[in-house]
This record gives structure tokens, sequence and C-alpha cells, in this order.
């Protein structure tokens, strides 16, 4: 489906200090810097995956989508996707994609949503009773059917956006690229844009390819991570294994009756009160069983809560072993 060889790209800007006389300077002698957005990125995503490609900011995540969409051309290296080079064959390629950049529009500002699907119908030739079908299905299951009659300007950020990823899946694409889709959005909002995505994704087989810092994003909707960080892509998993990775280091909440006077080899107090303790429990040395079963003995329990490894600690913790 997809598949990224060696890719690499490098942009040259310009930079000066701030003052007039350097803007004057620069009038007659600019100096520039070469910038490696990307460096030998290599990877490849099946048909029907759900990836969030993450990274700091910087990391060359968009890049990436725009090589893969075929909006910037590499400076060296392969890109295959469904047997076509981006690129290349750009006309072809668009029409089996979908991107949605969450600060960018495809849908015109002065006038209903409605008229700018119908222009859309016409740029990617779909054939009326396909549109009406994409159409119907699209606006039910992003409840959007008054939405799409108001112009564009006068909508939330939230109806945007849920119109914005109606307009990129309009051509029944094979492949949606999702490029911080619900920034700025709120809770409800979020959901509604989450539960789509994985319905799509369940329904039509649609590989999705997600960049976003929302860990939560990254949490409901994939499985697999690729992780980039200054260009490079420094890790390629599976979110569960990295959950367990990290869960080295739990902590159990207790609520207890009693005096804890000392504590088996594993376990540390991460905060104490009068009844109530947070302790961090190492798994390498005592499992959570025999920590809680050692807790119980000691004291009388009234409650506990054993918390595991988020995917913000996740992403926490690969950002700190990477230095990114």
């Amino acid at each position: 489906m997809i598949e990224m060889k060696g890719i690499s790209k490098s942009f040259r800007v310009s930079k000066r200090n701030a003052g007039l006389g350097k803007a004057v300077k620069s009038l007659f002698k600019r100096e520039y810097e070469i910038v490696e957005a990307l460096k030998d990125v290599s990877f490849t995503i099946g048909e029907g995956e759900m990836v969030g490609y993450i990274g700091p900011n910087g990391a060359g995540k968009s890049t990436t989508i725009k090589i893969m969409s075929g909006i910037l051309n590499p400076d060296k290296g392969q890109c295959f996707i469904n047997g076509k080079i981006p690129w290349k064959d750009r006309i072809r390629h668009v029409k089996d994609i979908g991107v949605v950049f969450g600060q960018r529009s495809q849908l015109w500002w002065d006038v209903p949503v409605a008229d700018s699907f119908e222009l859309l119908k016409d740029i990617y030739e779909i054939p009326y009773g396909q549109f009406k079908k994409n159409i119907k299905m699209l606006t039910d299951m992003l409840n959007i059917g008054e939405i799409i009659k108001v112009p564009t300007r006068q909508l939330s950020l939230g109806q945007r956006m849920r119109c914005e990823i109606a307009a990129s899946l309009l051509h029944s694409p094979k492949i949606l690229f999702l490029d911080e889709p619900t920034i700025g959005l709120d809770a409800v909002s979020k959901i509604a844009v989450r539960d789509f995505i994985k319905n799509i994704n369940k329904e039509n087989k649609t590989t999705v390819i997600l960049t976003t810092h929302d860990t939560q994003d990254i949490e409901a909707l994939t499985k697999r991570i690729i992780l980039i960080g200054k260009g490079k892509v420094l890790l390629d998993g599976n979110l569960e294994d990295l959950k367990q990775k990290f869960n080295q280091n739990r902590t159990i909440t207790i609520e207890y009756a009693g005096q804890i006077n000392e504590l088996a080899k594993g376990l540390s107090f991460v905060e104490q009160y009068s009844g109530r303790a947070v302790l961090s429990v190492d798994t390498d040395i005592l499992s959570i069983s025999a920590a809680v079963a050692y807790l119980a003995e000691k004291v009388e329990l009234n409650d506990f809560s054993v918390d595991s490894a988020t995917v913000d600690d996740v992403v926490v913790g690969l950002y700190k072993e990477y230095k990114i």
C-alpha cells in the first residue's frame, strides 16, 4: 500500500538578526542555512492499517505527509503508494487519497459547504450516484446534514473540521492522511471525529496515517506508532508493547487503616498521608499481585487502584530516551 525507501528532503532557509541595519544588509546579501527536514526515512504501511506518526514540532511529520500526498518532491529516495509515485503521477494519485490539514481548509470560505462539495465532485469527477451515496453516508455519520447549508466562515472550528473530513472522503479514497485533525476541538467534537475515523476504517478498510500531538487521538485510533525526530525514523512499534516497556514502574494508590512501618524491596512511597498512600512498584523486582498481597498483610486495605502506563507516559518516555 505505502512504501517509503530512503526519503530525504532539505530546505534552504534565509536568516538574519533583528534590526533595521541587518534588514537593509539582507537586501543585498542574504545568509542561508540548509535545514534537513527528512533524513533517509523508510517505512511500510499495509492496507487498512491505522498508524500514528508522532514526533515533536519540526520533526518532519508534515513534510512526510506532503511528500506522500505529492505536494513536495524529495531530494532523494523512493515512495510508492498503490504502485504510483506521488509527485510523478499526481492526477491519478490524488484520486486514491484524502488529506486533512488541521490548520488549512479546502472549503471555500464565503459559500455554503454544500457548494464546496459540489465543486469537489467536479474536480474529482465523482459519478453522480456515488456522490449522492457518499454525501448521505458522511452527513449522517458526522451529523452535518444542516451544517453544510451554512457558509464555511460562519461555522465553529469543530463544525468546520467535521466538514473538512467529509470533503476529504467524498471521492472514496483508499488512504486518508490526517495532520492534526482535532487541533483546537472541544471534547464532544473530538469524540465525534474519532468515532467517525474508526467507522470509516472498519467499514471501508481505509488506511489512515495520523499525525498529532494529542495522545488521546493516538490511544483511541492507532495500534502502531512511528516515531520521527530530527528528520529520522527513531522507532516503529506496537503501542501495547511500548506501554508494557514503560510499565516497569507502576503505582498503587491505597486507602488503609493502620501503620506501614516498612516496605518490601521494589516498593517505595511516592506520596503518603494519614490513611492514604501512593506507592511505586518496580515490577522487575515485585509483581503487582505480590505488592498488593504484601500491603494487605501489613494494613487493612479499604480500597486500592493500580495505574498503568498511559500513552502520555509512552510518548514522554520515548522523547527522553531518544533525546528529542
